[in-house]
C-alpha cells in the first residue's frame, strides 16, 4: 500500500479520500491533515466529483491525534503545537465542513477523539455495524482541540454531547444512530458499497442544488428564523436564474431524467 498519509481515488463521480496510516490507527499528523487539504483541493478541482467520500485504511477510521507526536510537540513549544497541528487540523476540517461539495464519512472501526471531530465535520455519516465511537480526551486529560466540543452538542443536543465528552466513553453506531448523529448503519462488509451508491444517487442531483442546500443548513441554524428565511429567499432567487433550474423543470415536463451541469 502506498505510504500517502491520505490516499485519492476517483470512483465515477465519488471521490474517495482514504487516512492511511493503519499501523497507527490513521492517527492524525500533520502531514496527514497537509495531505487531507490537498486530497480535498483535487477533489474540489476535478468538474466530474460531485461528492467525497471519507474513510479509513485497516481497522480504523481514525483513532484521533497521534498522541506520541502531541507530546513531542507539547515538550518543545505549546504554542508551536497549537500553530503547526491544532490550526491546520482546524483548518482542513472546517474546509470539509464548508466544501461546495457534500462530505460522507464512511466509518469503519475505531473512531475516536480527533476520529469523531472529523466525523462532526462530515455532512453524511454512514457507519458500519462494528464500528465505535467515541470522544476519549477526558481518558488522556485532554479537551477537544478539532472544535469536538461546538460541533458534538449541534448535533446530538447538549445533555448527550456532555455525556460521551465527560465519561471518554466508546458507543456503537447504533446508539449514534438513535442519537441523530449517524444516518445508518450498515453491515461490514456493505459499508463501501453502500457509500459508492449514497454517492452516485447525490451525484444525480444538481450540484448547485447541493451546495446550496448545503450551506442553508449551515448558516440557517446559526440564525434566527427570520434572518434564515430571508437567506433561503434571497438564495432561491438567484438560483433560479441557473441552467440546472431549467433543465430540472424542463426534464419534469418531458418526463426524463435530468442532466444537470452545474451552471
Amino acid at each position: 500500500m502506498s505510504e500517502d498519509p491520505v490516499l485519492y481515488e476517483r470512483r465515477g463521480p465519488v471521490a474517495w479520500l482514504t487516512l492511511n496510516r493503519p499501523d497507527a490507527l490513521n492517527a492524525l499528523t500533520i502531514p496527514l491533515a497537509h495531505a487531507l487539504d490537498a486530497a480535498l483541493s483535487q477533489a474540489e478541482g476535478d468538474a466530474e466529483v460531485r461528492a467525497i467520500a471519507l474513510t479509513g485504511a485497516g481497522r480504523a477510521f481514525c483513532a484521533g491525534a497521534d498522541l506520541k507526536a502531541i507530546r513531542g510537540l507539547l515538550a518543545e513549544d505549546v504554542e508551536r503545537f497549537g500553530r503547526e497541528f491544532v490550526q491546520p487540523l482546524l483548518a482542513v476540517l472546517y474546509r470539509m465542513e464548508t466544501s461546495r461539495l457534500p462530505v460522507i464519512a464512511a466509518v469503519n472501526g475505531i473512531a475516536a477523539a480527533g476520529g469523531l471531530e472529523t466525523i462532526l465535520a462530515c455532512d453524511l455519516v454512514i457507519a458500519a455495524a462494528s464500528a465505535r465511537i467515541g470522544d476519549a480526551h477526558a481518558n488522556y486529560g485532554l479537551i477537544p482541540g478539532g472544535a469536538g466540543s461546538i460541533r458534538l452538542p449541534r448535533k446530538i443536543g447538549p445533555t448527550r454531547a456532555k455525556a460521551l465528552l465527560f465519561t471518554g466513553r466508546f458507543v456503537t453506531a447504533e446508539e449514534l444512530r438513535e442519537m441523530g448523529l449517524v444516518n445508518e448503519v450498515v453491515a461490514d462488509d456493505d459499508l463501501i458499497g453502500h457509500v459508492q451508491a449514497l454517492g452516485e444517487e447525490i451525484a444525480g442531483k444538481s450540484p448547485l442544488s447541493i451546495a446550496a442546500m448545503k450551506r442553508l443548513v449551515r448558516d440557517g441554524m446559526e440564525q434566527s428564523l427570520d434572518t434564515a428565511i430571508n437567506l433561503e429567499y434571497t438564495m432561491l432567487m438567484s438560483h433560479f436564474r441557473s441552467e440546472d433550474v431549467v433543465e430540472g423543470l424542463d426534464a419534469f415536463q418531458a418526463k426524463r431524467q435530468p442532466n444537470f451541469t452545474g451552471r
